[in-house]
């Protein structure tokens, strides 16, 4: 298969060049890709006014820039983020990603920019060349969500909870603006938000011939659009960012006690009511336990709630509160990245729900 690959500048930072992957260019060879090159580039450009073009070329798969994935379940396939805060050396790919292969292809969450989401689907292409029919957000957060338009041209249709369109269009926009100030200017050069086709309020399954995904929404908890997805022919559960193996300090954008709520209930179950196999979180380490998966957020979240609940009980104001629960909690901190600020975060958010408890 060839691809076509565009060599694409930011119009207000001429310096900033990037090559941009077209899924809407493949083709089985050369010639039919050489074909067609010249008019999608064009069109992709119309779409993409902020960018200018030097020129296009046809690649073959195995010449692309990939990611590198492991199958982890057979036809289950996994690509680990890097450690850390996003930042200009990790150019924001921390998250985990994953893949589903059956009769189709389901991504769960897509990468933290275009170019992470082209070198997701040129892996892909390199193990599989069925149609990408799912793009699954986990939840709204950048780092998960903005290599989506990728498999939205390459066909697929961009699933999420349901409330995830009202929580993305508040803050999307702002975070466009933001990251290339931590990941550098030309980093996110192409990546915009897409539409969610299909929105889902429900416990919901997704065919994709010789294996279906559960697709359940949750609660409030880490956001208030959380989802997660089980393979019910592996059991394989993709939890977002519900899960913290450690690493990055677990941050609070829905609410502390439905996320605690969350962990107590269980993962979902498959339609043979067997509990999952391998536990996939947003970060950090495949777990096959649940309890083993869930035990570092969990000990994080109850010293965070045990410790604001007891700063209210002592009738504390928010401005003292907050760097009180952070001294208190410093013997966590050598579990998790960037700990003081994020938990300093955390603990505005649950001061102002618990205060009402």
């Amino acid at each position: 298969m060839y691809h076509v690959v565009l060599t694409a500048c930011l119009i207000s930072a001429p310096e900033a060049c990037e090559s941009r992957l077209l899924p809407a260019g493949d083709a089985p060879d050369l010639q039919a890709c050489i074909a067609g090159a010249e008019t999608i580039a064009r069109d992709w450009l119309a779409r993409h006014p902020d960018l200018s073009a030097q020129g296009q070329d046809c690649v073959p798969t195995q010449d692309l820039a990939a990611l590198e994935l492991a199958e982890i379940a057979d036809g289950v396939w996994l690509h680990q983020g890097a450690a850390g805060q996003i930042s200009a050396e990790n150019r924001g790919w921390i998250a985990n990603l994953g893949v589903v292969i059956g009769d189709s292809i389901a991504v769960i969450d897509p990468g933290a920019s275009r170019a992470q989401g082209e070198a997701l689907y040129a892996a892909i292409r390199q193990h599989s060349d069925r149609p990408v029919s799912h793009v699954i957000l986990t939840h709204m957060h950048p780092d998960h969500i903005l290599g989506a338009e990728v498999f939205a041209e390459a066909g697929a249709r961009v699933t999420a909870n349901a409330r995830l369109p009202d929580a993305l269009a508040l803050r999307g926009e702002s975070w466009l603006r933001s990251i290339p100030d931590q990941i550098g200017t030309g980093a996110l050069a192409g990546t915009r938000l897409v539409a969610v086709d299909i929105t889902i309020g429900a416990r919901q399954v997704i065919d994709l011939g010789a294996r279906d995904l559960i697709l359940t929404p949750v609660p409030p908890a880490h956001t208030d659009n959380d989802m997660t997805v089980l393979d019910s022919a592996t059991g394989t559960l993709f939890t977002g960012d519900l899960v913290f193996q450690g690493g990055l300090t677990p941050s609070i954008d829905g609410s502390l006690s439905g996320w605690l709520d969350w962990i107590d209930l269980g993962p979902p179950q498959g339609p043979d009511g067997a509990p999952p196999r391998l536990i996939v979180p947003g970060h950090g380490p495949v777990s096959d336990s649940w309890d083993a998966a869930t035990a570092p957020g969990r000990r994080y979240l109850d010293r965070l709630r045990a410790t604001i609940r007891d700063q209210i009980a002592q009738g504390a104001a928010l401005s003292a509160a907050i760097p009180e629960t952070v001294a208190a909690m410093q013997d966590l901190a050598p579990e998790w990245l960037d700990f003081d600020a994020v938990t300093a975060r955390n603990a505005a958010t649950a001061y102002a729900e618990l205060e009402w408890e």
